[in-house]
């Protein structure tokens, strides 16, 4: 498990960075394992017939930079300069050896975060080039990373660019309007939110407590070809990273609301009193008690409605005493609407 702890005012302390080179890489781990990216076979398919047999054997012998785990040096700093990619590859090539290397070499032998290499076993694993000479071989990745966007991906990040600048957009505006617990909040499932603690936990197989301050600052990562995985880093020297999928990819993997579902979501709101209900909740969470004389509800109406939005999934209840406390469900009024357009839009 991660514990990422934030310093007070920890908005000053996230970095929202989209990074073209860490988007290539991360398509070279689609193309490596075609079966587990059921999201991305469009894309897939029409490589098949674009991408060079030449380049792809130069893919194969770097197979194990891109298979696994995420390696370090291919993501974004924390400056507030965009990067295009030709800086970041740039800026990948500058590494000495003595940081390459451990990066480089920590999907075939170290997922602890100590930095230790052992040689032979990176060797054994196809590696050896890089433990003989690891300047070189960072040298002929950065070249083959090059060569794979010119021929084959610089047309799809002009694609993908616009989603995720949409993505940071979006976070920018809920971190301005409602904080950075806000904004985290948004992230996969097993990413929870410690607002009391001021700690994100991440549900990962990688013991690791850090904080991030103005030292340390937090870069989050938009990504599309990151889907189904989120990726995360914790290890100096490189800064601490997640990388998630962006909004509107995430809503696009989520399943279909079916018809029934979505009538009777649309059956819940249609109705004025239970509308104000839902426009009080998502102000702050509100007790049965405070929420009737704000409707002009009985304690037995306002229960029927509550019950009403909850069958829905539109609002939670949770009991603090002898209080029933009920918040709203924003990721299901996102549903909601993502289901109603796709619905409409439908044949």
């Amino acid at each position: 498990m991660i514990r990422i702890g934030l310093a007070e005012h920890p908005e000053e302390h996230v970095a929202f960075a989209p990074s073209p080179l860490l988007e290539c890489a991360l398509s070279l781990h689609v193309l490596l394992g075609p079966k587990h990216h059921a999201l991305h076979h469009d894309w897939l398919r029409r490589m098949r017939t674009e991408f060079d047999p030449a380049l792809r054997r130069e893919l194969d012998a770097f197979a194990f930079v891109f298979r696994g785990h995420l390696v370090d040096l291919f993501l974004p700093s924390a400056r507030d300069e965009p990067e295009t990619f030709e800086a970041e590859v740039g800026r990948m090539r500058a590494h000495p050896p003595e940081v390459a290397l451990p990066a480089l070499a920590r999907p075939l032998d170290d997922h602890g975060g100590t930095g230790r290499v052992d040689p032979s076993l990176v060797a054994k694993r196809g590696g050896g080039d890089l433990v003989a000479d690891p300047r070189a071989f960072l040298e002929a990745l950065a070249t083959f990373l090059e060569r794979y966007w010119v021929e084959a991906f610089a047309a799809e990040w002009d694609t993908i660019e616009p989603v995720l600048d949409r993505a940071v957009v979006e976070s920018g505006r809920r971190l301005a309007s409602e904080g950075i617990w806000a904004v985290l909040g948004r992230l996969p499932a097993h990413c929870r939110v410690d607002a009391e603690r001021r700690t994100l936990v991440v549900d990962l197989p990688h013991d690791h407590a850090i904080r991030v301050d103005a030292d340390n600052p937090l870069v989050l990562v938009p990504s599309v070809f990151v889907w189904p995985h989120l990726r995360v880093n914790c290890d100096p020297p490189w800064p601490t990273a997640i990388v998630y999928t962006a909004s509107s990819i995430a809503q696009g993997a989520e399943p279909r609301i079916p018809p029934a579902e979505l009538l009777r979501m649309l059956r819940a709101v249609a109705d004025d009193t239970r509308l104000r209900i839902l426009q009080l909740v998502a102000q702050r969470p509100r007790t049965t008690q405070e929420l009737a004389p704000l409707v002009g509800l009985s304690t037995a109406g306002l229960s029927k409605s509550l019950r009403r939005l909850a069958e829905a999934g539109l609002v939670t209840a949770r009991r603090e005493g002898y209080y029933v406390v009920y918040t709203l469900a924003p990721a299901r009024i996102d549903v909601l609407a993502d289901a109603l357009g796709r619905f409409l839009e439908d044949d």
